[in-house]
């Protein structure tokens, strides 16, 4: 791979800038602003991060931690090509090239999941299982619907992805000026593909990163050939998606920590025990012992130091500090472990996440499965996990059953005909388009797509209002 390619300035519809006087942005810097200004990213503000259905104003919603992210990315894109071009490790790295690079991975940040369903990642696991148990049982026309679809249409419903999904809003269902979405670069797009491979391709046990999870629908592959060879990364990951990886993970684990502990899920006590007693006391390697260690003194002393200044809450303020801090230590751990695999990553055969070949690879899986034990298992999160998997198995059961009949000569029931006049006008102009001229199969997968593109779009209070209107719950 090379940059020349890489940072290439394609889009699918072509854009112009001779009509704006004096345009000093690139073209990443456009596209900034497309993002920010567009309502599938103020969307983003109400769909929680952690705790679904949360109504304190203190946690992590999907608009605060993309924020997050996109500044984290900028940030490491800043150290590490910067670094790069000092000591000349590619010749191809300018202060031009620097800049074009910082604005691709700050607007990555701002949309790598902006094609989440709502409730978090759980909404993605309930809209799986559903389509797994439900899926082989349904019929259209007197014929078994997987009988119909292609084995990938099927395996891309089984393994929905919000990733793929985001890819999706992006070039097709933001329908504002046509039938490719926010028109973003190419190289954009190409960074938020963390999986550059289908559903039939995934594989989990591969030690490969990239093979993790699905990138894109097979509603989608037209669009995803076109951004991958065009920037030459093929099935390969673009450079700046380990960038954007990293900034996404670090900005997660940190809030969550952060966040167990502001609702009491984790204290201060059980914090520095598990970092002093259970990690450091089971690291891998001396050096990722020395960054925990280093990292729970430096805990003991930001609360040492809030204790007698009798800041108040003294604990709290001394986590709040100390997630700063780490911070520091995981970017800075990214940035080296991105420099030490750069060839590796330039040709392709990267295969691990930047910070779980870091030092700091324990200190990252001691946050989140912290947050995993402490959080995620806890009643609380069970009880709103419950809840949302209500709404989800009634408006799937809803949807899914009148968009297979939908746009057919087949019979209706007034309820069915009614249950689609919800769907978006845009994601029902985008079914148009896609399914104009396709097989009767075709058709089918696309209305099956068209449920989850009208789910996805839905914010978590939305989901939650149309629940109970339909229901007839006050």
């Amino acid at each position: 791979m090379d940059w020349n390619k890489l940072l290439c300035e394609k889009r699918r519809r072509s854009s112009s800038t001779s009509a704006v006087a004096a345009e000093t942005r690139n073209e990443f810097q456009r596209d900034y602003h497309r993002i920010i200004c567009s309502a599938s990213f103020r969307r983003l503000q109400d769909k929680t991060q952690v705790f679904p259905l949360d109504r304190g104003d203190f946690v992590r919603t999907r608009l605060t931690h993309s924020l997050e992210v996109a500044s984290f990315a900028k940030s490491l894109g800043q150290m590490i090509f910067r670094i790069i071009m000092e000591k000349e490790i590619d010749k191809d790295i300018t202060p031009d090239r620097i800049v074009k690079i910082c604005s691709i991975l700050e607007c990555s940040g701002l949309i790598h999941d902006i094609g989440n369903p709502p409730f978090g990642h759980f909404g993605e696991d309930l809209i799986r299982d559903w389509f797994r148990k439900n899926l082989p049982h349904m019929e259209f026309d007197s014929k078994k619907i997987t009988d119909i679809l292609s084995e990938q249409m099927a395996a891309d419903l089984y393994n929905f992805e919000g990733n793929a999904q985001a890819l999706r809003l992006l070039t097709k269902l933001h329908f504002l000026v046509d039938e490719n979405g926010m028109n973003l670069t190419y190289p954009l797009l190409n960074t938020i593909i963390k999986y550059p491979v289908s559903s039939l391709e995934i594989n989990c046990k591969s030690g490969d990163i990239r093979k993790k999870k699905m990138g894109y629908y097979q509603a989608d592959r037209e669009i995803f050939e076109d951004i991958t060879s065009s920037t030459g990364t093929f099935d390969r990951r673009h450079p700046l998606a380990f960038i954007l990886e990293a900034a996404d993970d670090i900005a997660y684990k940190t809030a969550d920590t952060e966040d167990a502990v502001k609702k009491g899920f984790i204290s201060y006590t059980v914090l520095l025990d598990e970092l002093r007693n259970n990690y450091a006391a089971n690291c891998p390697t001396d050096a990722e012992k020395a960054a925990i260690l280093t990292a729970t003194e430096k805990l003991e002393k930001f609360h040492a130091y809030a204790v007698a200044n009798k800041v108040a809450s003294p604990e709290q303020n001394a986590v709040q500090r100390w997630i700063i801090y780490v911070q520091g230590i995981l970017l800075n751990c990214a940035v080296n472990a991105f420099i030490a695999n750069y060839s590796a990553i330039m040709d392709g055969t990267f295969k691990k996440e930047l910070l779980a070949v870091s030092d700091a690879n324990t200190l990252a899986f001691a946050l989140s499965d912290m947050a995993d034990r402490y959080v995620f298992r806890s009643q609380e999160i069970y009880k709103l996990e419950i809840a949302a998997e209500a709404i989800y198995e009634f408006l799937l059961g809803r949807l899914t059953r009148a968009a297979v009949l939908y746009d057919t000569d087949l019979p209706r029931s007034p309820i069915d005909m009614r249950i689609m006049e919800l769907v978006s006008d845009n994601y029902i102009r985008a079914y148009a388009t896609c399914s104009a001229g396709r097989s009767d199969a075709e058709k089918l997968y696309l209305r099956l797509l068209l449920v989850t593109d009208f789910i996805c779009g839905m914010t978590d209070g939305y989901a939650k209002k149309l629940y109970r209107e339909l229901n007839g719950i006050d």
